[in-house]
This record gives C-alpha cells, sequence and structure tokens, in this order.
C-alpha cells in the first residue's frame, strides 16, 4: 500500500529534523555526561584528589610518609591500609576518608584506592630476606633504654638530643610530636623516610639492623618527650601594655 504524497513528505522531513537534533550545537556528545562522585572507580583520580596532597604525586612523599616505598608495603598489609584511609588517625592530620567514618568516599573507593597502591608501588623481595620488625608492637618500650638506642643509631643525623643535626632535623621539637602518634613514630623508625634521604632500621648503622625491641625503646624515648599541652605560650613580655590575651 503506497503512501499520500503529503504523509510521506511530512515523515521525511521529521527523519531530517532528527537527524539535525542528533547533531546541533550545544548537545551532549555520547558518554560525556558526569558521573557521580560516588561511582568514580579510577585510582590515578582518586588518589590525587584524596591522597597526593599529603602523600605526594604518585605517593612520593610530602607532608605525610611516602606511600609508594616498597618496605612501608612490606610491612602494613591491607588491613592496615584500609582502615587508615577509611577511618583516618585520630589526632593526627590523617583524615577518615570513608564516607562511613564521614568522609566522602564510598567503601567500594577505599579499596580501590588501597589496592591500587598495593600493585603499583609494592615489590616483592624488597626486603631482601630480611625479616622486618613487626608493624606494631604490643610490649611497651623503655624509654630510659631508647636514649641509649637513640645514641647508636639516630644521633649521627639527628644531633644530641635529637634535636637537629648536619643530616636530620629535630625529632623532639614539640610540634612534630604532637602531629604524630607513638605508631606513625614507629613505622617512621621502621621504614625511614627515603624521599628525605633516612634509612629504613637496617641501614642506620652498616651490617647492624635495629632489633623489634630497640625501636619499642627508642620510640619510647621520642614519646617521653611529648609534650602534655603542645603550643608554646606567649611570654608576658610580650603582652602589649593593657592589652589582652
Amino acid at each position: 500500500m503506497s503512501l499520500p504524497g503529503n504523509l510521506l513528505l511530512f515523515l521525511s522531513l521529521g527523519v531530517l529534523l532528527l537527524a539535525g537534533c542528533e547533531s546541533s550545537p550545544g548537545r551532549p556528545a555520547p558518554g560525556s555526561a558526569p558521573i557521580p562522585p560516588d561511582e568514580i572507580a579510577d585510582f590515578d583520580y582518586l588518589f590525587a584528589e584524596n591522597c597526593s596532597g599529603c602523600h605526594g604525586a604518585e605517593g612520593r612523599g610530602g607532608a605525610a610518609l611516602p606511600l609508594n616505598n616498597p618496605v612501608y608495603l612490606a610491612i602494613a598489609d591491607d588491613s592496615v591500609l584500609q582502615r587508615v584511609a577509611a577511618k583516618g588517625i585520630r589526632g593526627t592530620s590523617m583524615a577518615a576518608f570513608a564516607q562511613s567514618a564521614g568522609g566522602r568516599l564510598t567503601d567500594h573507593q577505599v579499596d580501590i584506592i588501597v589496592k591500587g597502591i598495593r600493585s603499583r608501588w609494592a615489590k616483592p623481595g624488597a626486603l631482601g630476606g630480611a625479616i622486618p620488625p613487626p608493624y606494631s608492637s604490643t610490649a611497651p618500650g623503655d624509654a630510659a633504654r631508647g636514649a641509649e638506642v637513640y645514641n647508636t643509631y639516630c644521633a649521627s643525623c639527628h644531633g644530641a638530643g635529637g634535636r637537629g643535626g648536619p643530616k636530620g632535623s629535630s625529632i623532639v621539637d614539640g610540634t612534630f610530636l604532637a602531629l604524630l602518634t607513638d605508631q606513625e613514630l614507629r613505622t617512621m623508625v621502621i621504614v625511614g623516610r627515603p624521599d628525605l634521604g633516612a634509612p629504613d632500621w637496617r641501614n642506620n648503622v652498616p651490617g647492624r639492623p635495629m632489633a623489634p625491641q630497640e625501636i619499642s625503646d627508642v620510640v619510647a624515648w621520642m614519646a617521653a618527650q611529648r609534650a602534655q599541652f603542645p603550643g608554646q605560650p606567649y611570654p608576658a613580655a610580650a603582652n602589649p601594655a593593657g592589652g589582652t590575651r
């Protein structure tokens, strides 16, 4: 059955108009709709937006320790990375990122970050067969013994009493100690700060790696230097006459 000429013309014009709409200026291209924040699943984007501000581009370190350090990834398992990324570290600059803890990332996105860190930067054999000290310790350290441990392993860089030396900054500075938990201090002693030239637990004294108890002791010594109430009050002389504080 043939269509009337006017109806055929109408249908032809409709097809042309629809084709024109597909290519009209301002029409979004296929696949260009923005992805809802909760659905972003790209590791590079998630790491850059949430982690690199402190841990540096590509995890190379900055205000916080490098996450691309294979020694760190050899002692910190996925449960550690997951817990810290999701819940943060209370009392420090490490914020919680999981929505369940007040952050903005879903549990799936936290998992993407953890798996991406592991797959990108962990290296089998990074410890060269050495048995690392445990990531955390339930046994308390001894601050008095820690002072001797410090003199043996640390003073050559960080100076007498930890107040800074030619190769390292002060590790008894009140602000520094106020920003780090004892576990963070322990982690730093074990894995070092390769981005700052600080060696790991094996290389402070050539051929003499630190024993697990020595690490606990030196951490106890550093923690003993932490002020109960961090912050330096203004001296009375700095208060102008008639001023209020």
